[in-house]
């Protein structure tokens, strides 16, 4: 992990719950469908937290952007966002240069270039690329990829086995990150690793469903859950097709399939098309020894 400046971290207070989502990719149905399922478990503005990439391979960029706004939540920039931001040819999402993901990217990424407005990549320059998320007694970190890169894949096996460990901060009780796709819980006896998954984008596990976390705090305890959703994909998939976005992304949304596995490590790769299971995961600051594992 790269060193972390707090004076430069600005802190947001969601009270004692939370709903964090990530990577809606301008699929604008999978979007309103997050946004319906927050407003129904009471979340709101003040309490819902986004991880970064509001566009990318989906065909309704602009209006994802501008639904995600409107509903007000905290938003964290992406690599995408930095990207469309600074004027850049890429979407600059860590792909190896000539890789199936890097040569995908170039279509996408062009047509978002071409139909965000200029106020809206002007207002993707103004979002922090780091918070720190008060929760309770609970503390945070909140980034796209990690402190140390924007762009950084870590997917559930780095930290399961041990490639990329939690960071030993002793005020921090966790990390919310996004980028990766795939949503994970990594757990310490006092920490936790929370990736929300893809908001608009299956996780690579065979079924068109996308994935929010929440979180809860109580006195001495910190929950993290995750959640799948559906929602009229072919709608998506049509609206993917009108943008002349033709291409493996598209198949994707029905599929659950992911159109190229160039960043998976082996574990990941092994495990496509196996559909993931929801699952919550806690932290007890009272009894710290404690692992409380996972309840489906």
């Amino acid at each position: 992990m790269g060193q972390i400046v707090d004076s430069l971290v600005r802190t947001i207070d969601v009270g004692n719950r939370a709903l964090v989502f990530g990577g809606s990719y301008g699929n604008l149905q999978a979007t309103e469908a997050v946004l319906a399922y927050a407003t129904e478990n009471g979340f709101d503005a003040s309490n819902t937290i986004f991880t970064g990439d509001t566009v990318a391979y989906c065909g309704q960029p602009q209006e994802t952007v501008d639904a995600i706004r409107a509903f007000g939540c905290h938003l964290i920039m992406g690599n995408c966002e930095e990207s469309l931001a600074a004027g850049r040819d890429d979407c600059g999402c860590g792909f190896e240069e000539d890789s199936a993901c890097s040569i995908l990217s170039a279509q996408w990424y062009g047509f978002c270039e071409r139909t965000l407005s200029a106020e809206t990549k002007s207002w993707m320059g103004t979002l922090d690329k780091q918070v720190m998320v008060k929760i309770g007694d609970f503390s945070l970190r909140c980034f796209h990829g990690s402190d140390a890169a924007i762009n950084q894949f870590v997917f559930p096996s780095d930290v399961s086995d041990g490639h990329f460990g939690i960071p030993s901060e002793p005020e921090i009780d966790g990390y919310i990150v996004g980028h990766s796709g795939i949503p994970f819980i990594a757990q310490e006896t006092t920490r936790l690793w929370i990736n929300s998954g893809s908001s608009g984008m299956p996780a690579n596990d065979g079924t068109p469903r996308v994935w929010v976390a929440t979180l809860e705090a109580t006195q001495s305890t910190l929950s993290a859950q995750l959640h799948c959703l559906e929602y009229p994909y072919k709608n998506a998939m049509r609206a993917m097709a009108d943008a002349g976005l033709r291409n493996g992304y598209r198949d994707c949304l029905e599929s659950g399939i992911w159109p190229s596995h160039d960043v998976l490590p082996q574990k990941e790769l092994e495990m496509s098309g196996a559909p993931l299971r929801p699952y919550k995961r806690s932290i007890d600051k009272a009894h710290p020894s404690d692992v409380l594992g996972f309840v489906a």
